[in-house]
């Protein structure tokens, strides 16, 4: 299955979520589950920005290897599940094919909850970590919830 985390620039809040997820997978042993991140108006190449490479590093979390990508149809195409940070990104996502496997991240959650991630570029250390703070338990909740998913389909397939 591969994830896909969507943001504008794929510089802060998308590469922040995919350095969780990816922390989090690898503690949970999930071999069978990939995750990338990108922008609705990324400029490709460029790397993450201070702040979530620094919030990152204080998880333990690797951001430097990490170079925004635009979003495109073909991307999309290849995405299982496409968690956005905000109503404009979800939009452009199901403008490039991704209906029906879209979704804002927090709506994913808690369809009651729905609501935008804010996006802490330009603000201090504090801001990013508030970020950081308001992704993680939410891409845990993903990564148990498509864990769940995935054994409930195993689980009446065999029985």
């Amino acid at each position: 299955m591969h994830l896909l985390f969507v943001c504008t620039g794929n510089t802060c809040r998308s590469p922040l979520a995919e350095g969780i997820a990816r922390a989090m997978i690898a503690r949970r042993r999930i071999t069978d589950l990939s995750v990338q991140s990108a922008g609705t108006s990324a400029w490709p190449g460029s790397l993450a920005s201070d702040g979530s490479l620094l919030v990152a590093l204080e998880h333990d979390i690797d951001l430097s290897g990490h170079r925004a990508q635009a979003l495109t149809t073909p991307l999309v195409s290849t995405s299982d599940l496409i968690l956005t940070m905000g109503p404009s990104h979800l939009e452009h996502a199901e403008a490039l094919g991704g209906q029906g496997r879209s979704w804002l991240l927090t709506a994913f959650v808690d369809a009651t909850q729905a609501r935008p991630i804010s996006d802490p570029f330009g603000g201090d250390l504090d801001v990013y970590r508030a970020t950081y703070n308001e992704l993680a338990p939410l891409i845990d909740a993903v990564i148990g919830r498509v864990v769940q998913a995935r054994a409930d389909r195993s689980d009446s397939a065999h029985g």
